[in-house]
Parts: structure tokens; C-alpha cells; sequence
């Protein structure tokens, strides 16, 4: 599929769509859980539904195997590491959702996981 503008954005709303339903929709219990520790099963199943979804979307837009399965393994890490950051500094705060300061990192989580799918579209450009 050639890279044109039209096409990067459909790529880019399809990695939206992915990541409402991957954080929103398919977080099971053990995912919400005990995500302040490193080394959480819950998020490893977490980023790797996101990784999933995201693989599928590239193989809709005809990327290469081989990126397929690069693109998704850096995004379960990136994905991984930004949601224990966010984790560990909500517990570190004891942040509550009636807290500004809550909001904040749930939205720099959600802009960071953004500006992932900005790399992500800019690597299937140049190299897919």
C-alpha cells in the first residue's frame, strides 16, 4: 500500500481505534491490578494485546513481516514501561482519580502512547 497522506492518517486512526479498545475494552482485572511492580503479568498481557492489535493493523496495510514483528516487540516494550511508569508514580503519589494531578499522568501516559504511534507510522513510512 503506498504511504500517501490519506493513507497515513487511515494508519493512524486505526492504531486510535486499536488503542481504545486494547486500554478500554479488553483490560481484564489481573491487567488493572498490582501494576505498581516492575515485573507485572497483567501489563505483559496488557502491552502485548497492544502489540497484537497492532501487528494486525500493519498487516492490513500490507507491511512486511519481518517490521511486523519489530514494530510490535518495541511497541509491548515502549508500551510496557510507559504504563509502570505512570503506575508506579499514580502508587509513589497515591493518586485518586478526584486528583488534578492524576488526570495529568493519565494523560501524559495516553500522549506518550500518542507519540508512539507517530514513531510507528514514520517507521512503516520509511521502512515498509
Amino acid at each position: 500500500m503506498p504511504a500517501t497522506v490519506g493513507t497515513v492518517l487511515l494508519l493512524l486512526c486505526l492504531l486510535q481505534i486499536k488503542h481504545m479498545f486494547a486500554d478500554y475494552y479488553l483490560q481484564t482485572p489481573k491487567m488493572l491490578s498490582g501494576r505498581g511492580e516492575y515485573l507485572h503479568m497483567g501489563r505483559a498481557q496488557h502491552a502485548a494485546v497492544h502489540a497484537v492489535g497492532s501487528a494486525v493493523v500493519f498487516l492490513l496495510f500490507g507491511a512486511p513481516l519481518a517490521f511486523v514483528f519489530v514494530i510490535a516487540g518495541l511497541e509491548w516494550i515502549i508500551h510496557f514501561n510507559i504504563d509502570f511508569a505512570k503506575a508506579r508514580y499514580s502508587d509513589k503519589k497515591q493518586l485518586q482519580p478526584n486528583q488534578a494531578a492524576f488526570w495529568r499522568a493519565a494523560g501524559l501516559d495516553q500522549c506518550l502512547h500518542n507519540l508512539t504511534y507517530v514513531a510507528m507510522a514514520w517507521a512503516w513510512v520509511t521502512y515498509a
